[in-house]
């Protein structure tokens, strides 16, 4: 019963504020990088690596080096993603590729108590590129365009979506601001219906304390997030503590849900690698999330 529960809120909203069903394809409220969601979410203020294709893709500016990554989503009741993307520079411009395949297995179909007639898996996935460009020495600007995918049953649907960010480098020393609206676009009918995107506003903000004389490193971030189909408005708050470039920790807390706040992870750095770990804690039984993500910079 519980998968069957689940299934309904990976298909209208993402653990669970109260206007769930407004909107379909949740799998796109899922982070990347299990260092952005160590920090409770904020990858739009602090990803500073091939995550930003997910998150802001205006902080995709300014790296001239080419970078890998790929993570495991261990969800609850046999909910899984794969989520991955390349990073590189092609005619001065960064060009990032991303996808997500987002799974349930074994939903049961029922028509009376009993055992189920059959069971079936629900499939989710989006493919997207992604650039950015600086507009003026202080100003970043990006877009991502995206590929959309549903398979629920026997019926399947697909669709196109993009997202705008913009990021602020400010005369403070360590201080961004930013600005993202992801999601804007439509689906297929699926079935008799097309399902709506969760289309987001995030603003945020993140810091970076100078600690140049310190062997310790220090980061925050606070964001304002909300989807426009749906009443509540959340925020997301995270910091991340590093030392000698090595090891790092981190937590956060998202407002607004009803069964989860809290996150925390660690995060692994060997020259070029860096292995990341968050944990996702969810209340009224419902277990914990686990994410796994491998980054190499070449």
């Amino acid at each position: 019963m519980k998968k069957i529960f689940l299934f309904i809120a990976l298909s209208s909203s993402v653990m669970l504020p109260q206007s769930a069903g407004n909107n379909g394809l949740s799998f796109l409220k899922f982070g990347f990088g299990a260092r952005n969601i160590a920090m409770g979410d904020v990858g739009t203020s602090v990803s500073n690596d091939v995550t930003s294709l997910f998150y802001n893709p205006s902080s995709l500016v300014g790296k001239e080096n080419s970078e890998v990554m790929f993570m495991h989503n261990e969800w609850i009741q046999d909910i899984r993603s794969e989520v991955g993307g390349i990073r590189s520079v092609l005619f001065g411009l960064p060009v990032a590729l991303g996808f997500n395949l987002t799974s349930v297995s074994d939903i049961e179909v029922r028509q009376k108590p009993g055992v189920p007639e059959t069971t079936f898996d629900a499939s989710y996935f989006f493919g997207s590129i992604s650039t950015g460009f600086f507009i003026v020495d202080e100003i970043s600007f990006g877009t991502s365009v995206k590929y959309l995918y549903e398979g629920l049953y026997t019926d399947e649907g697909t669709g196109w979506a993009v997202d705008f960010g913009v990021t602020y480098f400010t005369p403070i020393k360590g201080l961004t601001a930013t600005a993202v609206y992801k999601n804007l676009g439509s689906m297929n009918a699926l079935r008799n219906e097309s399902t709506k995107l969760p289309a987001e506003l995030r603003i945020g903000s993140a810091y970076s304390f100078d600690l140049s004389d310190s062997d310790f490193g220090i980061t925050a971030a606070g964001e304002f997030q909300k989807y426009t189909l749906e009443d509540e408005i959340h925020f997301n708050l995270g910091g991340e503590v590093v030392y000698n470039e090595v090891i790092a920790l981190r937590a956060g807390y998202q407002s607004g849900y009803e069964i989860r706040g809290f996150t925390g992870g660690i995060g692994l750095i060997w020259g070029n690698l860096n292995f990341d770990y968050a944990f996702v804690p969810f209340s009224l039984g419902f277990g914990s999330a686990n994410h796994f993500s491998l980054g190499f910079k070449f």
